[in-house]
Parts: structure tokens; C-alpha cells; sequence
């Protein structure tokens, strides 16, 4: 192949290097010119181009990929058809996926024109999802080089995707005096949501008391139940001959390791029974967030063996992204400072049940409602407040007129309370270790009820949520640990805090405060009820 300038009554075949314009037809860069596109650039006066002249034993970058990719052995995977020089290959099914490097680096070895690209080995995979990648780099290769790669992809298999096998699963969590139910029902719906990918199923849940005895008797009946078995202790283990291992054996069944060199995930148990996988999940695992045990349940999903010398590998790329829900996070800071609640009060709503009026703006003892509930912000416990406006805000901002809350505005309030909420959070300083988030409508929540929110999230350290409840149902308003703020930024359109609190990875604080918890005053007849009357 000759690439350079090429005189333009020489170029029928030639490739475009280049997008060129032919009079009023635009001739796209990789184009192969014909006789017509070089009358078309002779009438329009061009003279030269830059294109790439095929020689006879060249093939072109498309038949070069196609080549190379159908020789490629690759089962579970599919090749699309070649474009621009490049063949995707995509898996067939969900499952793990596996890759000979040496034949990879291979056919990446022949020269720089022919080029493959893959995924990492053991990276876990969608169905449809791209694996790998052929690429010629110039507009064409000799045939001869495109004939070293068939040979090398000939000789043996390059990559697979090993699709996942659904299987029934066990899971048993262990409990200690303290242990919230909250905790271990979120702990259920994240090990679902976990199982989810390889379409295995959880088809029952035990939990025994934190003591071996109980534990191994749990561990026999799930495994007789089922092909995989998970246990969550309500301790993290700190040696081989701890609950978890000892329960395994106990059971009759062996441990071959306890611990892994990947973070988080450390604390994992790998054993079995009756031929069967028992993991003892590390408590990461809670999390939704990739950790360590993933590594290990997907490999065993796709009818991998996961031995302990390949466990013991793991530890290059095994640094993962930290958790920092994690009780024990890698690196804590050497003085922690106390932590520090800061208040955000969503007023920016449009009241559209209200008809006319906003109801922020009625009148309660004399006082607009959004003025009051501001001054019992102020005098709580709350380190500072932030009033988030948006509808009418003007005559919001002057209903706040003399209380000590900052006021922000958030232009977007017509999408939905999200905004809201990543506004307020937003403007909270770095010193806020959580954020009270209030309803500006709950006309019966007093300072005394905030103070006793307050007073729950500084004796978890500001490591836990704290919601009010009524009856022993959800309610408002409700703390957000700083290690949540980053997924109130995921929030979209009409979307609260709720989701955050059933989908976090931490302890859920509920405190019962009645009827204030639930109440508020969306309606007309709602707001006279609590007695209110109806303003501007």
C-alpha cells in the first residue's frame, strides 16, 4: 500500500484519506474512489487528494478484520459485521469471561497494522455486551499478515465467555443482641439484587444467633435445599477458628480460606458441604458496590472452580474502590471531629394541590408556616440551615425574613424535589457530617423533635440514617450521613430520599415522633385540619 498525495486522474480505487467535497457530493474519508468520483473532483477543479493506493496483494481494513475476527476461536462470543476496519465481537449470554493472553499479544505481536483488543480476564458480562475488538489501523494490510493471524487464532481457543448456570441459593445471616432487622432485611434485597445478573434466585433466608452451634445447624439446612449457600455474620471474622469457619466444619464441611488479598472484600470465607459452595460473605458485601466476594460468587455462578492459589492471586488489581459506608474504612481520619448535622428545609414545591395558593405561605398561629418551621430549625440542635426557594420564591424569602437560615434558590424546582434536594445538599459546608432534610408543609414537627433526630445521629458517631417514623412507618424528616451525599446527586425528577434510605448499605435509626412524622398539608382541607388558613 502507497499512501500519500495521489493526482486525482490516477485515484479510481484509491482509498480517501480524508473527507473531500466532489462539486456538491461530499466523499467520505475511507471512501474508495470510482470513475465517476474522479470526474465529479476533476469538474470541481481538485487535482490531488490523499488516499491510500492498494497493491494487488492488499486487502482492504474491512476484509482484513472480518478475516481475522471468523478466524478467531471464541466461544459464547459473536462477530458484527466490519466497518471502518473494525470488527466487535459481542458475548452471547451473561457470564464470565476468560482470555488466552498469549494469543492475544500473539496476533498484537505480527505488526502494529493488525490490533485486538479484549476485556480483562474474569471481568464479569452482560448478554450483547462487547468482549473484544479487531482493528486495523490503515486503510489496508498484506494478505500474507492477515494469514499469520488466521494461523495463530487456529491454533487455540483466544477468549470465551463461560455463561452463568442459575442456581437456588441459601442465605443465612447471623444475629447479635443490637442487630436492627432494617439491617438484615436490606442486607436480603442487596444479595437479590446480587444474584440478579447470573439469574440465580434466593429461595430462603435463616437467622441463627452469632454462636457456631446454631450457625452450622442453619448451614446444613440451606445447603440441603439448595446449590450455594451465603452466610453474614453479625461479626466480622478475625481468625480461622471464628464462627463462621468453625460453623462450616462443625457442619461437616471444609474451609479452604479464609481472607483474600482484594479490598474490600478481605474477610471473605470460601468452604463447602456436600460438594456445595458456602461463602461467608465479608461485610462489605452488604453493599451493592463491587467488592472482592463478587470476584469469587461470579466465577462460581459460571461453573468455575475458585481455587485457594487463585484466591491468592487476586491481590494485583485487587485495590478496589473503597466503601466508605464501611465500619472500618482503609484510612480514618487522625482526629475526627465531631460530628455535625446542618439542616435542609425544602421549600420550593409549586403546592399544586393548593389551587391558588401556596401553602408555605399560610398562616399558622399568625405566622406563615414556612417562617415557623425555619425558627424551629434555628433553634435546634442543628449546627445551621439551608432554605432551598424556588416557587415564588420572593415572597418565600421574605416569609424568612429575621430567622438565621441561608437562603439558596434552585431553578430547576419545577422538575421535581431531586433538584431541590442536590441543591440544599449542595450548599452545605464541608464541615456538615449530615444533613436533616425537612419538609417546609409539616406544620406539627417541633424543635424538640428535631433535637431528638439530632441527638440519634451523633450517638451513631454520623455513621448512621436516622428517620422519624409514626407507627412504626417511614416518615419525615430524616438524616443522610455525609457518605450518602454523593448518591443524592443520582436522584432525578420527582424522587426524595426514600430510595437512598432503602438502597444504603448502613444502619437505619428510626425514631417515633406520632402523628408529626406523617402529617402534612398538601390539600386545602388538610391545612385546615392542622390549622391552618390559606394565604397568599
Amino acid at each position: 500500500m502507497k499512501f500519500g498525495p495521489v493526482a486525482v486522474e490516477n485515484a479510481c480505487g484509491a482509498v480517501l484519506a480524508h473527507a473531500t467535497m466532489a462539486g456538491q457530493k461530499r466523499l467520505r474519508k475511507a471512501h474508495r474512489l470510482t470513475r465517476e468520483d474522479v470526474e465529479l473532483l476533476l469538474q470541481a477543479g481538485v487535482r490531488e487528494v490523499i488516499a491510500a493506493v492498494l497493491d494487488p496483494e492488499d486487502l482492504d481494513e474491512d476484509e482484513a478484520a472480518r478475516r481475522i475476527a471468523a478466524a478467531l476461536r471464541a466461544s459464547g462470543a459473536e462477530a458484527r459485521a466490519p466497518a471502518t476496519g473494525r470488527v466487535n465481537l459481542h458475548a452471547r449470554a451473561a457470564g464470565i469471561f476468560l482470555v488466552d493472553r498469549k494469543v492475544i499479544d500473539a496476533i498484537n505481536g505480527i505488526d502494529p497494522a493488525i490490533t485486538i483488543a479484549t476485556l480483562s480476564p474474569f471481568a464479569a458480562v452482560d448478554a450483547g455486551q462487547m468482549v473484544a475488538t479487531v482493528k486495523i489501523i490503515p486503510f489496508a494490510v498484506p494478505e500474507n499478515l492477515v494469514a499469520q493471524a488466521e494461523a495463530v487464532c487456529a491454533a487455540r481457543e483466544a477468549f470465551c465467555v463461560r455463561p452463568f448456570q442459575p442456581r437456588r441459593v441459601g442465605l443465612v445471616q447471623t444475629v447479635l443482641p443490637g442487630v436492627k432487622a432494617s439491617v438484615l432485611d436490606k442486607t436480603a434485597r442487596i444479595t437479590e439484587a446480587r444474584l440478579a445478573r447470573s439469574a440465580s434466585r434466593l429461595t430462603g433466608e435463616m437467622r441463627p444467633p452469632h454462636e457456631e452451634g446454631r450457625l452450622a445447624a442453619a448451614i446444613r439446612a440451606q445447603v440441603a435445599e439448595n446449590d450455594m449457600v451465603l452466610v453474614f455474620g453479625a461479626s466480622a471474622v478475625c481468625d480461622e477458628e471464628d464462627v463462621i469457619p468453625a460453623a462450616i466444619r462443625l457442619a461437616g464441611g471444609r474451609v479452604s480460606r479464609v481472607g483474600m488479598p482484594v479490598d474490600p472484600g478481605n474477610l471473605l470465607v470460601v468452604g463447602t458441604l456436600d460438594g456445595k459452595p458456602v461463602l461467608g460473605a465479608p461485610g462489605c458485601a452488604r453493599s451493592p458496590r463491587p467488592n472482592g466476594f463478587d470476584w469469587v460468587l461470579d466465577r462460581l455462578m459460571a461453573g468455575l472452580d475458585v481455587s485457594p492459589e487463585e484466591i491468592a492471586g487476586m491481590g494485583v488489581g485487587g485495590l478496589l474502590m473503597e466503601i466508605p459506608s464501611r465500619p472500618q474504612p482503609r484510612e480514618a481520619p487522625a482526629r475526627a471531629p465531631a460530628p455535625e448535622v446542618w439542616a435542609v428545609l425544602l421549600a420550593a414545591g409549586r403546592s399544586r394541590r393548593m389551587g391558588a395558593h401556596n401553602k408555605l405561605l399560610a398562616a399558622f398561629d399568625g405566622q406563615p408556616l414556612v417562617g415557623r418551621m425555619a425558627q424551629r430549625l434555628a433553634a435546634s440542635r442543628a449546627a445551621g440551615a439551608v432554605a432551598v426557594l424556588g416557587h415564588q420564591a420572593e415572597a418565600v424569602s421574605r416569609a424568612l425574613a429575621g430567622v438565621a437560615i441561608r437562603q439558596v434558590e434552585n431553578p430547576d424546582f419545577a422538575t421535581g424535589l431531586a433538584s431541590s434536594l442536590k441543591a440544599g445538599i449542595r450548599a452545605l459546608p464541608p464541615s456538615a457530617s449530615g444533613a436533616l432534610v425537612v419538609l417546609a408543609d409539616m406544620p406539627h414537627i417541633a424543635t424538640a423533635d428535631l433535637d431528638r433526630l439530632v441527638e440519634a445521629f451523633l450517638a451513631s458517631g454520623g455513621r448512621a440514617i436516622v428517620r422519624a417514623t409514626h407507627g412504626g412507618k417511614r416518615g419525615n424528616p430524616v438524616i443522610l450521613p455525609r457518605a450518602l451525599f454523593g448518591e443524592v446527586e443520582r436522584l432525578e425528577g420527582d424522587t426524595g430520599a426514600r430510595q437512598i434510605v432503602e438502597s444504603a448499605p448502613m444502619e437505619v435509626i428510626e425514631v417515633e415522633l406520632g402523628e408529626a412524622a406523617s402529617l402534612d398539608v398538601d390539600t386545602p382541607e388538610a391545612l385546615r385540619a392542622a390549622g391552618g388558613v390559606a394565604g397568599a
